[in-house]
């Protein structure tokens, strides 16, 4: 690599093939950085009349002037005037002086001579970037601080309006507003009777077939059959007698009870006789009676005296989830919750 133009070997391999790419030289995939600067010195020097014009190629082509004929040369003149000189004080000197003159020569010519190459191969760096396009139109950061407080200014900015669209969207409230309104008993044991009365439904109201969606292609859909409750069985007997026993079992007779057996009453003063309900049903009589009748009908069938229909009672337990111990799970889990906010409020 003796030969390549030292103006090439001082770029980096990404300014090489910005000069490539500028001079239509695309010979140089695969290529390594050794390679690519001997095949663009030979591609520039084959096409000196094009470049040899343009300014930011002077570095390379006064390297290349300075490399041939000029340099022989010079070192032929410099051989001949040595000769004549060590002639000259050979006729005037003794022979030391004249070994000494010509050792003199000999080792200030040639100092000059390098002086005078590597002004004349070594372009000044910031010349070559300034010739390449690319060099001046990369912005750089003045320095890192720099960078990381405009990242920290930009997430600033960011959470500030995330916090914003979140309060303005009135998720905080929502969120608050149901959480207030689940943490109640009453909202505990509409929640375990509302999936009782899921379960039930699929018994007592089945699903029909009432009409299809046709296809629609341009939303990638394909025919979709729909399904409603029967409600042509909320005139018959088979809805009715299944239903009003569930009804009487797990709701009418246990709040009755729960009416009367008040254990949440207490009096407000010594003087003053009257009572203060918490609750104008007590919840834990409210799940003890349940959970009595539950497994006394369901659990053992047990029919009062022909009042209660086996067959109605076959339904309820087909249908609940987990048969008639399903129930009674329920009514335990609303006695805990009882017991649990009693001794929180003590």
């Amino acid at each position: 690599m003796s030969g390549v133009s030292s103006w090439l070997q001082k770029m980096r391999k990404a300014e090489l093939i910005e000069l490539c790419d500028s001079v239509n030289f695309t010979d140089y995939d695969g290529m390594r950085k050794a390679d690519i600067e001997a095949a663009l010195d030979g591609y520039l020097t084959d096409h000196a009349n094009e470049f040899s014009s343009e300014s930011r190629f002077d570095p390379f082509y006064k390297t290349r002037r300075g490399n041939s004929s000029p340099v022989k040369k010079e070192s032929a003149s410099t051989a001949t005037d040595l000769g004549e000189r060590a002639k000259s004080f050979k006729r005037r000197v003794t022979k030391a002086a004249e070994e000494l003159a010509v050792t003199d020569d000999s080792e200030a010519e040639p100092a000059a001579t390098r002086t005078r190459s590597a002004l004349t191969r070594t372009p000044a760096r910031s010349s070559a970037l300034a010739n390449l396009p690319f060099a001046s139109s990369v912005p750089l950061p003045p320095s890192p601080a720099v960078v990381a407080n405009a990242i920290e200014r930009k997430s600033v900015v960011l959470r500030s309006k995330l916090s914003e669209v979140y309060q303005g969207s009135g998720i905080n409230e929502t969120t608050e507003a149901t959480r207030t309104t689940l943490s109640s008993l009453v909202a505990i044991h509409v929640l375990i009777h509302a999936f009782e009365l899921l379960n039930l439904r699929k018994e007592l109201l089945p699903n029909r077939y009432a009409f299809t969606i046709p296809e629609m292609p341009l939303f990638h859909m394909s025919e979709y059959p729909v399904s409603i409750p029967d409600l042509f069985l909320l005139l018959t007997s088979s809805f009715w007698g299944p239903a009003n026993l569930w009804s009487l079992t797990s709701f009418v007779l246990p709040l009755g009870f729960a009416y009367f057996f008040n254990l949440t009453g207490k009096p407000i003063s010594r003087s003053n006789h009257s009572k203060h309900f918490a609750y104008n049903f007590d919840p834990l009589t409210f799940n003890i009676v349940k959970a009595l009748l539950t497994s006394v009908i369901y659990g053992q069938d047990v029919t009062f005296g022909g009042l209660v229909d086996l067959e109605h009672v076959a339904r309820i337990n087909s249908a609940l989830y987990g048969g008639w111990k399903g129930p009674v799970v329920g009514t335990a889990i609303g006695a805990l919750t009882t017991i649990y906010e009693a001794i929180i409020k003590k």
